[in-house]
C-alpha cells in the first residue's frame, strides 16, 4: 500500500468524508478520491463534490499539484511539479499560472515575475542555469514568453519570490 492509499483509507472517499467545517472558506468535507485515469486527490471538498480548499492532486503521468482549489480548479497559491522536472510555485487562477510566481524549467533556467493565462506575461527576470541573466540582462516586460522591453523590476521579482515562498510553505499541509 503506497502513501496515498494509506492516507485515503484513513480519509475515506467522497461518499464517506468528514463533515467537519474547514478553515478554508466553503470547504465542508475532507477526503480522498482516485479517478478512473489514476489521478488521485486528497484534500478539501465543497458541498457540490468539487475540490475546494487545500488539496493534493497527483496525475497519472507523475505531475503533482499541492495548493488551493476553488470549485474544482487550482486557484490561489500553489506548487506544480511536472513529470519532466520543471516546476512552478506561485499564484494560480482558474487552473492557470496567473499572477506572481517562479517557474523553473527542467534544464535549470528560471523566470521570476508575472504570469497570465499560463504564460510568462508581464514584468520579470530570467536566470540561467549558470546563475547569469544573459547579456544584455533578460529583465523587463515579457509578453507571450518573449522579452519585449528591457526594464529593471526588482519589486516584481521580490513579489514573485514572496508568492513562491508562501505557496511552498502551504504545500506542507497534512494531506
Amino acid at each position: 500500500m503506497d502513501d496515498y492509499e494509506e492516507q485515503a483509507s484513513v480519509a475515506g472517499n467522497v461518499g464517506r468524508m468528514s463533515m467537519e467545517p474547514s478553515p478554508s472558506k466553503g470547504a465542508v468535507k475532507v477526503g480522498g478520491w482516485r479517478y478512473e485515469d489514476s489521478t488521485r486527490y486528497i484534500g478539501e471538498w465543497n458541498q457540490r463534490g468539487q475540490k475546494h480548499g487545500l488539496g493534493h492532486l497527483q496525475f497519472a503521468d507523475g505531475t503533482r499539484y499541492d495548493g488551493q482549489f476553488v470549485e474544482g480548479m487550482s486557484h490561489g497559491l500553489g506548487c506544480l511539479w511536472f513529470a519532466d522536472g520543471a516546476k512552478y510555485e506561485g499564484e494560480f487562477m482558474n487552473g492557470w499560472f496567473h499572477g506572481h510566481g517562479i517557474f523553473w524549467r527542467a534544464d535549470g533556467m528560471k523566470f521570476e515575475g508575472e504570469f497570465r493565462g499560463g504564460k510568462i506575461w508581464g514584468l520579470g527576470l530570467i536566470t540561467y542555469q549558470d546563475f547569469t541573466h544573459g547579456f544584455p540582462r533578460n529583465e523587463g516586460y515579457f509578453q507571450d514568453c518573449r522579452l519585449l522591453r528591457k526594464r529593471r523590476c526588482p519589486e516584481i521579482v521580490q513579489k514573485a519570490q514572496k508568492c513562491a515562498l508562501m505557496a511552498r510553505s502551504q504545500c506542507d499541509h497534512p494531506y
